[in-house]
């Protein structure tokens, strides 16, 4: 008994070292980051003059009351609340157009899901040409047809807007694959139930339809909502935070203070309040997923 047990033992070690180089890159690519992020925080810390001077929670009230951050912040609320508004509803639509079985649905699937497989760059490369004020293809159908151009990119009231227009055509699929997997593993034969004891089409997609994918919904939701409050990429390659600050993001922010401004202090204050508040995103959906089940 004494050798199975000291056996027993044995293996767990085992185990526990093999998985010890893996837990320690691990521990070395998040946890150190994340704790040396908070400790420049601390400070007023500037990489080209290798300034480094204590400031404790002042960053994080002087970062507070930055009136671009707060611009910043209400740019990608509003950024991240259309954009997975919009990516979820056309993912549960599409999930619903393309239920069943009907002659080309894989090409029609292959297409539809080819701009998640794309790289942001080249997306917002061509979208960068199509948005283009002069010779862009959406100007070039707008005028065509008696309409003004439109400053797709330079119209501080439309360019968000813009840049999200972008993220739903790129990231709607994904919600599209994840809802259409759900939808596929409930049974016909409650549909077929449903419709003998004479419940109609949307009856039973709010009763029946609904409430089984509410978990697929909300992870979706989730995942797409913490994706689109870190956008960065589309904001750098098109816009670069303008015109003026009106696609100015917190992860821009961030980008600015940091490689541009080299405020590193300021730049890991502002990364703490995205962790925050992305920390707070996931705790709610998290609950809710688990409600759900």
């Amino acid at each position: 008994m004494k050798g199975f047990k000291l056996g027993k033992f044995k293996r767990s070690v085992f185990y526990y070292l093999i998985f010890l180089p893996a837990l320690l890159v691990i521990l070395f690519l998040t946890v150190y980051p994340i704790f040396n992020v908070f400790h420049m925080s601390l400070y007023k810390y500037n990489y080209l003059s290798d300034t480094k001077i204590f400031y404790g929670i002042k960053n994080f009230k002087r970062v507070l009351g930055d009136s671009l951050f707060k611009t910043a912040f209400v740019n990608t609320v509003v950024f991240s609340a259309v954009a997975t508004f919009f990516e979820v509803g056309f993912g549960i639509f599409l999930a619903f157009l393309f239920y069943g079985h009907f002659p080309g649905k894989k090409m029609f699937v292959i297409m539809l899901i080819f701009p998640m497989m794309l790289s942001t760059m080249v997306i917002c490369s061509v979208w960068k040409t199509l948005y283009h004020y002069d010779i862009g293809l959406l100007n070039y159908v707008l005028k065509s047809i008696g309409f003004k151009p439109i400053g797709w990119l330079i119209n501080p009231d439309i360019s968000l807007f813009s840049i999200i227009l972008v993220d739903i055509w790129q990231w709607t699929p994904f919600a599209f694959i994840i809802i259409q997997a759900g939808l596929n593993t409930i049974p016909r034969d409650m549909f077929e139930a449903a419709s003998i004891d004479g419940a109609n089409y949307f009856k039973t997609l709010i009763y029946i339809t609904f409430p089984i994918l509410s978990g697929q919904i909300l992870l979706v939701a989730m995942l797409r909502t913490i994706d689109t409050f870190r956008i960065f990429g589309k904001v750098y390659a098109l816009t670069q935070g303008g015109p003026g600050n009106a696609t100015e993001t917190l992860t821009y922010y961030v980008y600015r203070e940091g490689f541009t401004y080299f405020n590193l202090g300021r730049a890991s204050t502002a990364s703490i309040y995205i962790l925050f508040v992305i920390a707070v995103i996931s705790v709610f959906y998290i609950r809710k997923i688990m409600r759900e089940e």
